[in-house]
């Protein structure tokens, strides 16, 4: 045998020792990180706090605030290097009392349905508005119709989220159109008012809230917008296909006001060797107003915050800068995650990776990546390490929404990606509260984010 194969065998042999020792070593560290989270975890005590004494967190609300300044407070027990708090402006709407609707088949024979307004509807006309229906299954469908069978009524958008699609998140990206642009489409053909079959793919009798937008419509153009029920909307298309005469009765009187000063929060911990090296961690801090945002997205904050707060339990240093941000106003507006990536790059920052919580507090599955090929290739080499715990998932395609405004060549965005099966049965509706979250999910879901936020920190980005 030759010496120079002699030397090649000795360096390969080398080789696969040392990344032996260092795998065992980073298997270490991350059982560290799971048996804290699960024996010695807060971020189910935390969460509880913040669904429980805070509650919902719209944007601009005194709640809103108190989460601010919870969030706050509790960084600074954490004993880390610096928590600050960075302004924002966002919006205001507020939804009123609470929304009233019903089917009138002939005059005086009602039957009352569950519905809420949409965030950003304008209010119906005092005493609510009753009209004519009807229903269509998508945006295309107005076109069809046009003016004439469309103008002085109520449309109903009945499509629902697709069955049959295993990522529930694709089966909600399928038709939240409806509901985003629905208002603004039909208001062009004359409609006076817009209906939403819920983002839900369970039936039952829960409106779901969300976003929407008037898109360049004048305010005298702008009209109500509201959510039905999955129940309510299949009973209403039952009762025009018999009926197509029967009318629709909607009384709302949410409104918008001025943009008012918010915050992000955010904590940090600095960096050993490379401290001019960002990597972020968080989710959303405001949440709907129906429920008390449990699942969307307490969960996410919790759990960012659980990552710096397991990185001291077992005594860790990190050697990059890693912060956790509570991001405000993602959820009608995006507001907060534009302005912490707006005022990075106004300093020079130099972030390196971030990852996002906001798919629920459910058993975590593993993470999508919105990154390179090289640095995917570096994540796949990981899967093993979490393979003991049952996370599996490792996909390109998609981040999350408030860090997305971050992307730049050579950073890492990922997204933690729990079992989805579950999330849109509470996702913008009055049952996302507390007791729909299971604090085991929530702790693996804390240690799963911390082991990666240690593995990207330990060997950085390619």
């Amino acid at each position: 045998m030759s010496k120079r194969i002699i030397t090649v065998l000795l360096t390969l042999l080398s080789l696969n020792s040392f990344s032996q020792k260092e795998n065992k070593e980073d298997s270490i560290i991350l059982k560290k990180l799971y048996d804290t989270s699960l024996l010695n975890g807060k971020s189910y005590s935390w969460l509880d706090y913040l669904s429980n004494q805070i509650g919902g967190r719209l944007s601009g609300s005194i709640n809103a605030q108190k989460a601010v300044e919870w969030g706050e407070k509790e960084l600074k027990e954490l004993g880390i290097d610096k928590v600050w708090l960075q302004p924002v402006m966002v919006p205001k709407w507020t939804r009123g009392v609470t929304e009233f609707a019903y089917i009138e088949t002939t005059p005086g024979n009602t039957t009352n349905v569950p519905i809420c307004a949409l965030g950003g509807s304008v209010p119906t006309p005092i005493g609510g508005v009753k009209k004519p229906i009807i229903e269509v299954k998508s945006l295309d469908d107005l076109k069809t119709l046009g003016t004439d069978k469309i103008k002085g009524k109520i449309v109903f958008f009945n499509r629902p989220m697709q069955a049959d699609l295993i990522s529930t998140f694709n089966a909600y990206g399928g038709c939240v159109d409806q509901r985003y642009s629905g208002a603004a489409e039909a208001a062009k053909y004359g409609a006076v008012g817009v209906l939403v079959r819920s983002m839900n793919l369970r039936l039952d009798d829960f409106p779901h809230t969300g976003a929407m937008s008037y898109g360049d419509l004048a305010n005298m153009d702008k009209i109500p917008a509201a959510a039905i029920s999955t129940n309510g909307a299949n009973l209403l298309s039952s009762m025009l296909k018999l009926n197509p005469k029967i009318k629709f009765h909607m009384n709302m009187n949410c409104r918008t006001w001025k943009d008012v000063k918010s915050y992000n929060v955010i904590g940090q911990i600095t960096g050993s060797e490379f401290p001019n090296e960002y990597m972020a961690v968080g989710g959303h801090l405001d949440s709907w107003d129906l429920g008390d945002g449990s699942h969307d997205d307490g969960a996410g904050i919790v759990q960012s915050m659980e990552v710096l707060r397991l990185f001291k339990e077992i005594g860790y240093k990190p050697k990059r800068s890693i912060r956790v941000v509570l991001f405000m106003n993602e959820e009608n507006g995006l507001r907060g995650g534009k302005k912490y990536a707006e005022i990075a790059k106004n300093k020079g920052e130099n972030h390196v990776f971030a990852l996002e919580s906001d798919a629920g507090g459910f058993t975590p599955r593993g993470f999508s990546f919105d990154c390179d090929v090289d640095n995917f290739k570096q994540v796949q080499s990981w899967k093993p390490l979490f393979e003991p715990y049952l996370i599996h998932y490792f996909a390109l395609g998609g981040s999350g929404a408030d860090i997305g405004p971050l992307k730049k060549d050579g950073i890492v965005l990922a997204g933690l990606r729990p079992d989805s099966q579950r999330y849109f049965d509470y996702h913008h509706a009055k049952n996302d509260t507390f007791d729909a979250v299971n604090k085991r999910e929530l702790e693996l879901g804390a240690a799963t984010m911390a082991s990666l936020v240690y593995l990207f920190d330990n060997y950085g980005v390619k």
